[in-house]
């Protein structure tokens, strides 16, 4: 039974003594932005619990809040799913009145899927206080500070799109 409970602990990289600092800085430093990126996912999955949608609605949400109004179509490449599937999507989210469809503005024979302000508004408010909590904390920086902070961020941006193939 004692080497159950042993095996469920968390498993901490054992550091030796001679290990330089860093090496200890730079581990601690990617356990960060792992607990970052996991703590990422599971506030994305708060706010779509709050607004009541699956993952995929809530990243079709987030296109239409940060691009304006798309056609079904568009979505779907945004999406990277079918044309089916994002009329089965834009139809349960137009039952949940999360969004409405349009006529397009200058072809009428398309339409353009539209995110209604009361939704908006709701996923606004559930953003807010994770906002306003990183604004507060990157307004408290020294400049020299933000500036190591704002490289550093970039570097590894350009790390990760790096990583990811052409067309991913």
């Amino acid at each position: 039974m004692e080497d159950l409970r042993k095996s469920r602990e968390p498993i901490a990289p054992e550091v030796s003594e001679d290990v330089s600092a860093p090496v200890v800085a730079s581990r601690v430093i990617a356990e960060q932005l792992r607990e970052i990126s996991a703590l990422s996912t599971r506030f994305q999955k708060h706010v779509g619990h709050s607004l009541s949608i699956n993952d995929t609605d809530l990243s079709a949400m987030e296109h239409l809040m940060t691009s304006g109004p798309l056609t079904p179509t568009d979505l779907s490449h945004r999406l990277g799913i079918s044309t089916a599937a994002t009329t089965v999507m834009v139809d349960r989210l137009t039952a949940l009145g999360h969004v409405h469809r349009e006529p397009h503005a200058h072809d009428r024979r398309k339409v353009v899927v539209v995110p209604t302000p009361a939704s908006v508004q709701e996923a606004f408010a559930t953003l807010e206080p994770m906002i306003a909590g990183v604004t507060r904390v990157t307004s408290a920086l020294p400049a020299e500070e933000s500036a190591v902070v704002t490289r550093f961020l970039s570097e590894v941006i350009g790390v990760f799109r790096g990583a990811i193939p052409a067309g991913d």
